[in-house]
């Protein structure tokens, strides 16, 4: 613990990732049963993922340039600004009376457009503040700040939502205002920058760079394909009031649940960093996550569905600590936002793009079957991948170089 919390910018960048991971968990949950709530359509629920993933898409290219060439303090504050904003518009609708579906839309867009930008970069700077050798650490804790985020902010939206959600918006403005302005006061040492001329070569070096390292691809496509087949935070409104009859608690607690498993599993990866070999190790936990995502569509009791997600939730977060280990430690500094761009763009196609897949499913054949044949489908998917990408199976450490450290003798390789 002591060696990342022993470094006071990474600490103040922490609790700044906390309290704006917290205000977009609880935005989620209040804008889920508003949205359910005027239009009792689980496809409804879908297109929210839809429209925060248009905008990753179209703007990926350009976010890993701007995190590669400019102050990831400046963009980091820009974009915790902006989604402040978009919650304040949501929190005037509400009161005023005139939000609708299409302006729910279009205000997820915005705070899509600004997460585009803020998550790359977040997870890009990370070795800017920490020294090598504690960054799969740092990153463990990095994730460990996102399960409580994710933990506290749905339970605290869900039971603020019954004095109404527009209590919940104004208090996700206060926290994304406090987070920027940790970001804003962060001091770091200068971080190498890229020197290309801005160029479609330049803009897509990102992709060009994961297309080319096995291991790194295999990786993060292997996290977005589990995540998009076993998409469930979409339909926890239908599984919340229809399948386990509760109200806006238990759809808070059913968003934090997953996060309580993957808290505890991060937190413990901190401590303990992984020694088995972290290719076998990643394709385990996928299997765990598959099963989970079963047994919660079968469910239709509360506290089993609870525990089934804890668990999905803490085998992610294995995922997820080695995907962002790989990444940063087998990139070069001066790509690291461009490729962080593109493994956002993974992760968010499987996020946005799975929820739209499981409301479109879930409209025409119900919610448990479009739950249950996601986590069948996971299965498949590992026993395919161990095929397409041998190399990411035999993967036992961090430390094993790139071929692009090899033939480029970066500077910032293990020793």
């Amino acid at each position: 613990m002591r060696s990342a919390f022993g470094y006071r910018a990474f600490t103040m960048f922490l609790v700044g990732r906390i309290v704006s991971i917290l205000s977009f968990q609880m935005l989620v949950v209040a804008i889920g049963w508003q949205l359910y709530v005027m239009t009792d359509r689980p496809l409804d629920l879908g297109l929210l993922g839809v429209a925060q993933f248009v905008p990753m898409l179209l703007l990926t290219p350009i976010v890993g340039h701007v995190a590669d060439r400019y102050d990831p303090r400046t963009i980091l504050v820009l974009c915790q600004l902006g989604e402040a904003f978009a919650a304040a518009i949501l929190m005037i609708g509400t009161l005023m009376g005139w939000l609708d579906p299409l302006t729910i839309y279009v205000i997820m867009a915005l705070v899509g457009a600004g997460r585009a930008f803020e998550i790359p970069t977040m997870v890009a700077i990370i070795p800017a503040l920490v020294p090598r050798p504690v960054v799969p650490v740092a990153t463990a804790w990095f994730a460990s700040s996102n399960q409580l985020g994710s933990i506290v902010g749905p339970i605290l939206g869900g039971l603020l939502y019954e004095l109404g959600p527009g209590t919940v918006y104004g208090l996700a403005v206060g926290f994304w205002f406090l987070g920027a302005s940790l970001i804003f006061l962060i001091q770091m040492d200068h971080v190498p920058r890229a020197s290309e001329p801005v160029s479609l070569r330049s803009l897509t070096g990102g992709f060009r760079f994961v297309w080319r390292d096995r291991v790194i691809l295999g990786t993060i496509s292997l996290d977005m394909c589990a995540v998009l087949l076993a998409a469930v935070p979409a339909l926890f409104p239908v599984f919340a009031r229809d399948i386990l009859a509760t109200g806006p608690w238990g759809l808070g607690f059913l968003r934090a649940a997953p996060g309580v498993g993957a808290f505890a599993m991060s937190v413990t990866l901190a401590r303990w960093p992984l020694t088995l070999p972290i290719g076998k190790v990643l394709f385990a936990v996928l299997g765990t996550f598959g099963l989970a995502i079963m047994v919660f569509a079968l469910s239709s009791n509360l506290i089993l569905s609870l525990i089934a997600l804890a668990v999905m939730g803490a085998s992610d977060v294995v995922s997820v600590v080695i995907r962002f280990s790989l990444v940063q430690l087998r990139t070069p500094a001066e790509m690291r936002g461009r490729v962080s761009a593109v493994n956002g763009l993974f992760t968010g196609t499987s996020n946005y793009l799975g929820d739209f897949r499981a409301g479109a499913v879930a409209n025409v054949f119900g919610a448990v079957p479009a739950v249950l044949i996601g986590g069948v489908c996971v299965f498949a998917m590992a026993v395919l991948w161990m095929f397409l990408f041998p190399r990411l199976w035999r993967t036992r450490n961090y430390d094993e170089l790139s071929a692009a450290q090899v033939l480029s003798g970066d500077r910032d390789k293990p020793p």
